[in-house]
Order: structure tokens, then sequence, then C-alpha cells
């Protein structure tokens, strides 16, 4: 039977040498992908991953609490960004600000909020620009005040600083541009 590879030392934990010395485990999802180099970012993907899945459970959550249960993670932050400044919206635009590659997932978004009569589009030569009606707006209003009392009144009393979170957003869009750009490198290859 063959043998399979071993894993790099970087993804195995850390052997103890003597007494109190400190285990050191890594969290990755694919410990075949942990580079010598940077075996943080392995750590870092495990965490997007969790974060972002965690998110899309969130956000489904909360407008189902909300009174609109049938939406999907893209179409709640769709109606979330075409609601944004009460400014109609076009479709481009949005997938640019939401990050969204795939516009025909942001237009079906679109359809679909448009069938429930949370957002009309409007068009304006050969664009359409979309905006909240007033049912999508309280329905972000709804969705802002279960945001409230079940996420930032667990954040605030659990001590976590503001300046902390402002961090970790600003780290996470710095990763989101170095993912975008290698994205682009392999596209290239």
């Amino acid at each position: 039977m063959p043998k399979s590879p071993a894993r790099p030392a970087s993804a195995r934990r850390a052997a103890p040498r003597g007494a109190g010395a400190e285990l050191k485990v890594q969290f990755v999802t694919s410990a075949h992908l942990v580079s010598e180099r940077s075996p943080e970012i392995s750590e870092l993907e495990f965490g997007l991953i969790m974060a972002g899945h965690a998110f899309g459970r969130w956000v489904v959550r909360c407008m189902a609490a909300a009174g609109q249960p049938e939406l999907t993670t893209l179409d709640v932050l769709v109606l979330h960004h075409v609601n944004h400044r009460e400014r109609a919206k076009k479709v481009a635009d949005i997938c640019f600000i939401l990050n969204v590659e795939d516009t025909h997932t942001v237009v079906y978004s679109l359809r679909k909020l448009s069938a429930l009569a949370l957002v009309a589009g409007e068009r304006s030569g050969k664009e359409v620009f979309y905006a909240t009606t007033a049912a999508g707006q309280a329905l972000v209003e709804r969705y802002r005040r279960v945001r409230e009392t079940c996420l930032v009144d667990s954040l605030v009393g659990s001590g976590t600083p503001g300046a902390e979170i402002a961090q970790a957003a600003q780290v996470l869009r710095t990763v989101s541009g170095l993912y975008d750009q290698a994205a682009r490198a392999a596209a290239s290859l």
C-alpha cells in the first residue's frame, strides 16, 4: 500500500519539548496547502470560511426574524445596498460594491426582490436604476432593529473594543484585495 505524503511540519502539532512546553495547534481545513513560508494564511483562510458561513447564516436568520424568511444571503446584501443612502443604483454599481463577479446572480436577486415589492426598477436610457420601495425600507428598518438586539448588544456586552473590530475590518479589506490580485494572476496562467 502506498504511503501518503507527510504533511508539512507547520501543519502538524508542535511536539512538546519538555515540561511546560506549549502545544501549538494550527486551525486549518487543508493541511496539504499549509506553506512553510506563511502557515498563518491557512489559519486565516479557515477563519474566513467559518466567518463567511456564519455571516451568511446570520443575515438570513436576521432577515427571517425581520419578517422575510425566503431571502438568500445575496438577496439580503443586495437589498441593503440598494437601500444604502436612499439613492437608486444600477446593477453594475451593486456588483462593484458587493464585489460580485457574476452579474446574473445580482440580477436574479433584484428580480426576486422586485417580485416581493421590496425594490423597484426605473429605466433611465439604457440603464435600470433600482431603489427600495416603502415595504423594502420598512423591512430594512425591522432588520436593523433585530440586528441591534441580537448582534450589536452581544458585541457591546462582550467588551470587545470597537477599535479591534475596525482593525479586523481593515485587515479583511486588505486581504480581499490580495485575493482579488491573486485571482487575476491565476486567471492569466
